[in-house]
């Protein structure tokens, strides 16, 4: 009888937990909306025109969050491509070339570097990649996209290792032993069997990994320059985190200029939906293929 009422109990907790989370995303993203429709209904579709700047101070002011959207994509995108390369390539020598005592030590490491705040990263950043790219590519500050790229790939690292290292283990177990049974090698099983297998959970690592990088602020703030441009390579940029943070110290509440900062906070919000439902679409379809 007790433990009836403990298990109910239990699952009426585990609802109530659920139901508040959901409620508190709902009200968060309704509020977000309900500001920024005044931004919406005066300046309209020109918000998103690749011929408006963000001049929001000018006697004419100018609201383009383009170039805020593209430079948000663009660092995201340099982060995840980084973190998987080195992500994916450091969980398989985790997994297979390391003991697993010396492993486990590398992996608490690895843990422990994700709980880093993020302005560590933005000063090391400063300090070593953007004077490092000032002196050796002579740039005229070294602060760029690529810089941001690279200390959000870092950033982004510890999640893609944890996330492969666990499907690693798993897949090991489910084809390794037939594999070398059949004769073929450690390296011929990693590439074609247990990489393979693999695969919706190095998507769903690089999609946590993305949906990380596209709320990163301060760390990116620091070292990709805080431009209102479209964003190059090797040129500075803002991404819409920075270009928020920046902003709110100097803005009067209840004005167009901070309704058009929670446009740029919904758009990121579509963003990171658009992303999440591109991650579920190609793990239903992955797993579809493999049954």
């Amino acid at each position: 009888m007790f433990k009836k009422l403990s298990d109910k109990f239990s699952k009426g907790i585990i609802y109530l937990a659920a139901f508040l989370v959901t409620a508190l995303m709902a009200v968060m993203m309704i509020h977000i909306v309900k500001e920024s429709i005044p931004a919406i209904s005066q300046i309209g579709i020109k918000i998103f025109l690749p011929t408006t700047e963000w001049r929001p101070v000018s006697q004419k002011p100018q609201y383009g969050l383009l170039p805020a959207i593209a430079g948000t994509l663009y660092v995201s995108a340099i982060a995840v491509v980084l973190a998987l390369i080195f992500g994916v390539a450091c969980a398989c020598f985790l997994d297979y070339y390391l003991p697993k005592k010396v492993a486990s030590i590398f992996l608490a490491f690895i843990d422990l570097v994700a709980g880093i705040p993020s302005v560590i990263f933005g000063f090391i950043g400063l300090t070593v990649l953007v004077k490092a790219f000032a002196t050796h590519l002579h740039m005229a500050a070294g602060q760029c996209i690529l810089a941001a790229g690279i200390v959000l790939g870092i950033m982004l690292l510890p999640f893609v290792i944890s996330t492969c290292h666990e499907s690693l283990q798993t897949a090991r177990k489910t084809y390794e032993f037939s594999a070398i049974t059949l004769g073929f090698s450690r390296e011929f099983t990693l590439l074609h069997f247990i990489l393979p297998a693999i695969r919706p959970g190095i998507i769903a690592g690089a999609m946590m990994a993305f949906g990380r990088a596209l709320g990163e602020t301060m760390a990116v703030m620091m070292v990709i320059g805080n431009s209102p441009i479209y964003p190059k390579l090797l040129g500075r940029g803002q991404t819409l985190p920075a270009l928020t943070a920046l902003e709110m110290g100097s803005i009067e509440y209840g004005s167009l200029h901070l309704s058009v900062l929670y446009v740029a906070n919904a758009v990121l919000l579509v963003i990171l939906f658009i992303v999440l439902g591109i991650s579920y679409l190609l793990k239903r379809r992955l797993a579809t293929h493999e049954n």
